[in-house]
C-alpha cells in the first residue's frame, strides 16, 4: 500500500497575500506546501482523506485517474472546501464517490455544500454516497481503518490508523485510551504546526514529545505552518527517527 502526501501545509498563519518571509520565498520545493491531506492506494482502492482548498491541484499534480472515496477528519474549511471538485470523478467514472463522515462532519458538508444535497439535483452538481463513521472500526473495500479522536482544541477530530500506519492532524491532546490505539504503530503522522504555543495545534516539541511517547519506528510532521521554518533548517535539528513531510513524499506500508 502506497501513501503519497498530497498537502502537508495549513491555513494557519499563512498570509495569503505575498508573504516574503524565507519560507515563502524558499527555493526549495519541500518548503511549498499545500493544505494537508494523503492519498491511499492499495487493496484495489484510491482514497483520499480530507479534501481541502487545494483538492483540485493536488489531484491534477498527483495525476490521479480514479477516486473510490474521500475520508474527513472534520469539517474545518481547510480540510472540506475542495469537496465540488469531485464532479470531475463523477463526470470519468459515470458514478458516486464515497464519502465518509461522522455526522457532525455531514451536517456540516450539507450547510457548505447544500446543492448537493437537495432534492432537485441540478445536471453536473457533484454525486457522492454518504457513509456515517464514528470510533468503530471501518473497511473501504479491504482496508481496515480504526478511527482515533484526538480534540483540536474543544473539536473533537478523527485520526485514523490503518494496519501500522497512523495519520493525525489537527491535534492538540490526546487521551490516554486513544493513544492505545496509536501505540505499537510502526510510522506515525502527526502535526506540528509551529514553534510556538497554539491553542488548538501541537508546537514543534509538543509534536517530537508526542511522537516519543508512542515510539513509532518513523514519525513524519504535517500540517506545517510557514512560521515553523524551512524544511532544511528544522530538520536539522529533528531527532533521527522524526522527519518533517513534504508534499510529494511516498511511503510504502
Amino acid at each position: 500500500m502506497t501513501i503519497t502526501f498530497l498537502g502537508t501545509g495549513t491555513s494557519q498563519g499563512v498570509p495569503v497575500i505575498a508573504c516574503n518571509c524565507e519560507v515563502c520565498t524558499s527555493a526549495d520545493p519541500r518548503d511549498n506546501r499545500l493544505r494537508t491531506s494523503i492519498l491511499i492506494e492499495g487493496e484495489g482502492k484510491v482514497i483520499v482523506i480530507d479534501s481541502g482548498p487545494d483538492f483540485r491541484q493536488q489531484m491534477l499534480r498527483a495525476n490521479v485517474q480514479h477516486l473510490d472515496a474521500i475520508v474527513f477528519t472534520h469539517e474545518h474549511k481547510d480540510h472540506i472546501a475542495g469537496l465540488d471538485d469531485i464532479r470531475a470523478f463523477n463526470y470519468k467514472q459515470q458514478g458516486p464517490i464515497d464519502v465518509y463522515a461522522d455526522l457532525r462532519v455531514q451536517a456540516a458538508l450539507k450547510r457548505e455544500f447544500h446543492y448537493i444535497f437537495e432534492d432537485f439535483k441540478y445536471p453536473g452538481i457533484p454525486q457522492l454516497t454518504l457513509h456515517t463513521i464514528g470510533l468503530v472500526p471501518f473497511n473501504i473495500g479491504k482496508i481496515n481503518f480504526i478511527p482515533i479522536e484526538v480534540m483540536h482544541y474543544m473539536l473533537p477530530v478523527l485520526g485514523f490508523r490503518i494496519n501500522d500506519f497512523t495519520y493525525i492532524t489537527d491535534a492538540k491532546t490526546v487521551s490516554e485510551k486513544e493513544k492505545e490505539k496509536i501505540k505499537g504503530s510502526k510510522i506515525l503522522v502527526i502535526n506540528a504546526l509551529q514553534m510556538q504555543n497554539h491553542i488548538s495545534h501541537f508546537t514543534l516539541d509538543e509534536a517530537i514529545a508526542f511522537a516519543e511517547d508512542i515510539g513509532a519506528e518513523k514519525t513524519y510532521l504535517t500540517h506545517i505552518s510557514h512560521r515553523l521554518g524551512k524544511h532544511e533548517d528544522i530538520s536539522e535539528q529533528l531527532p533521527p527517527n522524526i522527519k518533517l513531510a513534504y508534499d510529494g513524499l511516498k511511503l510504502i506500508i
